[in-house]
């Protein structure tokens, strides 16, 4: 078989077989196979790995737009000096998504600007590129989903979506106050993932203020009794960093 013939026959296979990296990649990886005297054995699993590593990048970003985050945020750019609550070793666990993989919660409870969406963001983004299901939401907006798919019957395909993700990004919880309906809703998909698949949320009220956002007292303590039992709670503090950030930038623009 000529090397053109050969060619063809490769990009056939390679496009029935969905084998895109090898399609584009094997003249270049069979010249420096050539090169280094590779045995047949070496060279396909070079073309083989090639593929295996390309698939597995495409799949974290998948993962990463698949989740939804509103803007992106990274763990090497969040101010971890700014919490104490959160030591580096504890961010390193966090980091290492070990407490997805046990199903556990993670609670952040700060003030705005301390950095909990930055943080509920970055995590999850690494989640996703650690292969996970991830999804970000803010709760305003997946107690209007839920509404919406409960008005067309659609509720238990919802719910059941929800229930197969890795992780649940939840922020803004205490924002806004929810109607009765909304907030049992919402506990459905709590309930659905509790002790079994994480949630991550972010709060900037304290527990005790939750019964104003679930109106009913009971509903209340029963959603911070599921989200908090065995749950990692990070206090982000009360110091905006993003005001002390303004405020340094506008000292330095004076000097």
């Amino acid at each position: 078989m000529s090397d053109q013939a050969a060619d063809l026959a490769i990009a056939g296979a390679c496009r029935l077989l969905m084998l895109p990296t090898i399609r584009q990649e094997h003249a270049a990886i069979a010249e420096a196979a050539a090169r280094e005297r590779l045995s047949h054995k070496a060279f396909l699993a070079e073309v083989l790995t090639a593929e295996c590593d390309d698939r597995d990048a495409r799949r974290r970003i998948r993962r990463v737009i698949e989740a939804k985050f509103p803007r992106p945020k990274r763990l090497d750019t969040f101010e971890v000096h700014a919490v104490p609550d959160l030591p580096p070793a504890t961010l390193a666990h966090l980091a290492s998504g070990a407490w997805i993989d046990a199903g556990q919660p993670l609670v952040l409870l700060g003030d705005s600007g301390t950095g909990k969406t930055h943080l509920l963001i970055a995590l999850g983004t690494a989640a996703a590129e650690q292969g996970r299901r991830v999804r970000y939401v803010t709760t305003a907006a997946l107690v209007n989903e839920l509404v919406e798919a409960a008005d067309d019957k659609q509720l238990s395909r919802v719910v059941a979506r929800y229930a197969r993700l890795d992780l649940l990004c939840l922020d803004e919880i205490g924002y806004v106050s929810l109607d009765p309906r909304g907030a049992e809703l919402l506990f459905q998909i709590i309930t659905a993932r509790e002790e079994r698949a994480s949630i991550a949320c972010a709060s900037n009220a304290p527990f005790s203020e939750w019964g104003a956002t679930f109106t009913d007292p009971r509903l209340a303590a029963a959603v911070v009794d599921r989200l908090t039992f065995n749950a990692h709670i990070i206090q982000t503090g009360t110091t905006s960093y993003r005001l002390r950030a303004t405020r340094g930038a506008t000292t330095a623009a004076a000097t």
